[in-house]
């Protein structure tokens, strides 16, 4: 059993930043993988960004490259997501997701269908 919850989701213009934040409460945090997974309406789960405790190794797709940053604090076992340069596209609810895996290498699978854990999410709005 754990749990994920998420913070920070709001309302920016385009070209804007937020920063969201996941607090896990799992029963082990060394050797997880956790992400951030979006949804937008009528869309599929999109992973975004993933990051290994064990080595803070992190992984991106394509989409948010370079906008992104996914972060740890070990210490407070919170997971940061930094969002630059918003764009109305990245507009949806956003998941923290955390799973087991062996490695940082498996960490870079970001299929939504792999992560056990989940929190309730948070909003994201980018007006243009």
């Amino acid at each position: 059993q754990g749990k994920l919850v998420e913070s920070g989701g709001g309302s920016v213009q385009t070209g804007g930043s937020l920063t969201l934040s996941c607090a896990v409460s799992l029963q082990t945090y060394s050797g997880m993988c956790i992400a951030w997974v979006r949804q937008a309406p009528g869309k599929e789960r999109e992973g975004i960004a993933s990051i290994y405790t064990s080595s803070s190794d992190t992984y991106y797709a394509d989409s948010v490259k370079g906008r992104f940053t996914i972060s740890q604090d070990n210490a407070k076992r919170t997971i940061y997501l930094q969002m630059n340069n918003l764009k109305p596209e990245d507009a949806a609810h956003y998941y923290c997701a955390a799973d087991a895996r062996w490695n940082w290498a498996d960490c870079r699978n970001l299929d939504a269908a792999n992560f056990n854990y989940w929190g309730q999410g948070t909003q994201v709005s980018v007006s243009s």
